[in-house]
Order: C-alpha cells, then structure tokens, then sequence
C-alpha cells in the first residue's frame, strides 16, 4: 500500500474537517480515498462512453430487429461456451 503525505491550505484542512462532520467519515483519508474512487468510477464510465460512441460511429449501419437480437444474443452464447 502507498502511503502519501500532503500539505493543504488551512481552507482546504477546514473543508475537509467540516466534511467528516457532516458526511460521518472516520478519517480525512477515508473521505480522501472515497474522493479518489469517486474519480475512477468517472473515468470508467467515461472510456465507457467514449467506446460505445466509437462503436456507433463505425461501420454501416443496420437495422436492430428482434431477429437481430436473437442472433446477437446466440453469437455471446456460442463465445461463452468455446472459451
């Protein structure tokens, strides 16, 4: 596990001291480590979006019918039990 050690302006040590108080963290770094994981989970969801955007934007594209689905469906299915 890393360890760091940071220097805030006696502001930023307030906000954070009135944070625990009124959010029931046990620690600034229990709120500082919530804050961090808050960011990752933005950033996934992010390249998330960003892939499902590239996905759209390329090739042609097709109608998605029911039968389409079917397929899609079986195709995942078929990957599944192979691998």
């Amino acid at each position: 596990m890393a360890n760091l050690n940071i220097s805030l302006s006696d502001t930023m040590g307030e906000f954070i001291e009135q944070q625990l108080q009124a959010k029931g963290y046990s620690s600034a770094n229990e709120y500082i480590i919530h804050l961090i994981r808050q960011e990752q989970e933005k950033e996934a969801q992010n390249q998330i979006e960003n892939l499902l955007l590239e996905g759209l934007n390329s090739g042609e594209p097709i109608e998605m019918t029911e039968e389409w689905w079917k397929n899609k469906r079986q195709e995942v299915i078929n990957r599944i039990n192979q691998g």
